[in-house]
């Protein structure tokens, strides 16, 4: 063991004890969801359904006490609800299950041998082969319109920049492994790691098995990065591969400036379809091979920008948007098999839903309700039969997530993944809020978690737990993290500030080149709001929330010294160290007005250092140490300088993680024990 990794293991074994022995006590209680549950939760994601419309295939997650690691198997369901079954078992990770156009086989990736391949199963006979052996893996695998053949995404290795040629070590010498070198300007990336040389490459390969073909080419991201892989969409001809790709000079300075290209499956011959400054993602051909669907904006610079939905010629041409009146983000487009229009993701006001719009603009509303979470977040995904069937995963307060179908208008719902769960540990109620911001009378959306015994006449203490982003939105979806607070005796508030996504962009920006700021207000009002309703105990008033959410932890305590501690997790606190560590550099150009070094004033007074003399509020800062969206270095800053200022203060690093403490299932208890353990050592008892 490192001594990097003894002074981690040692500083987590002396945090534990905080406070965490009446917690642990409180955790015993049987009929109340608890920190150990995260091991009993089931969460269904990625639904296909069936071209035929009658089963549905979904990839099952759980988590296994046993290795301490998070897994996933494929399980099959009529759309009747009847047959629910596994496709695959064991402590393995089977993800992306993709039906042949004729519906007779499923091909998906699995790590059944140690590394993720692609497979494919005979649904008859459930007979099943490797197609690939690749030594990177696959991902994002699609089917030709004819079954013959499958896409894919995986990293083509190169060799990074030479600097000299190393003498070899004398025989029978043990070296140390040599420097790496790199020279992109992002070369380590969140749950990545540091970044291996190369580009990711669209390929072909036969459903039958066999060598795989490349069709891209260039030194460009043709099939997305390592950390997300770009799905190829096969034109209805099976000639071409529309791909989403940065190919522009500047690419690593545009990040987002990607455009639509064709690529001939034959020889890798492109040609582009569309030309402008901004985002030209998810291309979703049309079954009648006419038009193209795809998601984007026109890039000004700003911190929110809506994504639109477009429709253009198959040619590229007559491109023009779908989506001016809706003003949310469009995300997964997906074509209608009459062609008559696209179906999509998107939040409003905090809940995921399903829309559609026509090939003529009309749009509309289809389901509410689009959910698969553990987080109060927005997430969920769906899939379109022939004959118009839904697939999708549907959730609620109460409800991690389940398997629904939508037919005609109608919804039901065919699984109850977590039903003996919740009906032996039953959740808080979730109430939503509506106030008034102390800054303009802007009206606020939040939601109060109530302890699961919840008793309007008692006091009870108060958590406000901030979302991150900035520019994300939570909504009325079950979150495992506030639930498990709120039956150690908390009311817990999330609520969407100024800058949240799902009200629109002139609701999001009004944080531009202004965060953190006026969303204090906004959170403060929220407190306020709560407080009013008088069964809050106002000595008893805490803090917390992670990356974006734990800046405004910092800044609220730097404006506030109501609440009795406060818990920040993986925060910036300095914006000029940020931009010059993170692996989303290209945030100066549209969060600041430009770099740090042209605009070191506004980075310095927006960063949490400028006003930390101001703290009195007792801090726990918790960080992982494979953080590199807001990197380690960002959370010791304000450690050391609470020290420093001899400010209560606890500092926990968390060996391997990377942003949002998670990756391990024993971290993600650790990181709700822990907060709750700092609160309620500084908790007025009595």
């Amino acid at each position: 063991m490192t001594p990097k990794a003894r002074i981690a293991i040692t500083l987590l074994a002396t945090i534990w004890p905080i406070g965490t022995s009446s917690i642990l006590r409180a955790q015993d209680v049987s009929r109340k969801l608890t920190a150990m549950d995260e091991f009993q939760i089931q969460l269904p994601t990625d639904p296909e359904i069936s071209p035929d419309g009658k089963k549905i295939v979904y990839v099952r997650r759980f988590a296994d006490a046993a290795t301490d690691k998070r897994y996933s198997n494929l399980w099959i369901i009529n759309t009747d609800g009847s047959d629910h079954r596994p496709l695959t078992t064991g402590n393995r990770s089977d993800t992306s299950p993709r039906w042949s156009p004729d519906g007779t086989r499923l091909a998906y990736l699995s790590d059944t041998d140690g590394k993720s391949q692609i497979y494919i199963r005979w649904m008859d006979t459930g007979q099943t082969a490797r197609t690939t052996n690749l030594e990177n893996s696959p991902n994002a695998i699609n089917w030709s319109p004819d079954g013959k053949m499958l896409s894919f995404s995986a990293l083509v290795p190169s060799k990074g920049p030479h600097l000299a040629d190393l003498p070899a070590p004398p025989a029978g010498a043990k070296w140390a492994d040599p420097p790496a070198a790199y020279d992109r300007l992002v070369y380590r990336y969140n749950g990545a790691g540091y970044l291996k040389p190369g580009y990711m490459q669209v390929f072909v390969v036969n459903a039958d098995g066999g060598a795989p073909r490349q069709v891209t080419n260039g030194n460009f991201p043709n099939g997305g990065n390592e950390w997300g892989a770009n799905r190829a969409e096969w034109t209805s001809d099976g000639k071409y591969l529309i791909v989403s790709a940065n190919r522009h000079p500047e690419s690593e300075h545009a990040y987002i400036d990607t455009e639509i290209y064709e690529f001939s499956v034959a020889d890798g011959a492109l040609r582009a379809l569309t030309n402008r400054k901004g985002p030209d993602n998810a291309p979703a051909g049309s079954p009648n091979g006419k038009w193209i669907a795809y998601t984007g904006f026109d890039d000004r610079l700003q911190g929110h920008q809506t994504t639109k939905l477009y429709l253009m010629n198959r040619d590229g041409t007559g491109s023009h948007s779908l989506s001016d009146k809706l003003d949310r983000d469009i995300q997964e487009p997906q074509w209608a098999f009459d062609n008559s229009g696209v179906y999509f993701r998107y939040d409003d006001q905090g809940d995921t839903k399903i829309g559609f719009c026509s090939t003529d603009g009309n749009c509309k509303k289809t389901m509410d309700h689009l959910a698969s979470t553990t987080s109060a977040y927005g997430g969920g995904s769906f899939s379109i039969a022939h004959n118009g069937l839904i697939a999708m995963t549907y959730g609620r307060t109460d409800e991690p997530g389940d398997i629904a179908i939508l037919s005609g208008g109608a919804m039901k719902v065919l699984t109850s993944l977590n039903e003996e769960l919740l009906a032996q540990k039953k959740p808080g109620h979730v109430e939503e809020i509506s106030y008034e911001s102390s800054k303009d009378k802007r009206k606020i959306h939040g939601w109060i978690v109530h302890p699961p015994d919840f008793d309007a006449t008692k006091k009870y203490p108060l958590i406000l737990e901030i979302h991150g982003g900035p520019f994300a939105d939570y909504g009325d979806r079950f979150d495992f993290e506030k639930q498990v607070w709120a039956s150690m005796g908390y009311v817990v508030l999330y609520t969407n500030p100024r800058g949240s996504t799902s009200y629109g962009e002139e609701f999001a920006n009004l944080i531009h080149h202004a965060y953190p700021g006026d969303d204090f207000d906004d959170l403060n009002s929220g407190v306020d709001a709560v407080v009013a309703k008088g069964y809050i105990d106002t000595n008893n008033l805490f803090v917390t929330g992670g990356s974006g959410g734990g800046v405004l932890t910092c800044w609220t305590i730097e404006h506030t010294d109501r609440f009795r501690a406060a818990a920040s997790l993986y925060p910036v606190i300095n914006w000029y160290s940020f931009v010059l560590t993170s692996d989303i550099p290209w945030v100066a150009q549209y969060w600041f007005p430009g770099n740090p070094w042209d605009n070191t004033d506004q980075y310095m007074q927006r960063s949490l250092t400028s006003l930390v003399a101001k703290v009195k509020t007792p801090t726990l800062v918790m960080t992982g140490e494979a953080d590199y969206r807001t990197p380690i270095s960002e959370a010791e800053q304000f450690y050391e300088a609470l020290k420093l200022l001899n400010v209560d203060a606890v500092l926990v690093r968390v060996p391997e993680e990377p942003h949002g403490i998670s990756r391990r299932p024993s971290h993600h208890i650790a990181k709700m024990l822990y907060i709750a353990g700092w609160f309620e050592q500084h908790k007025v008892k009595g």
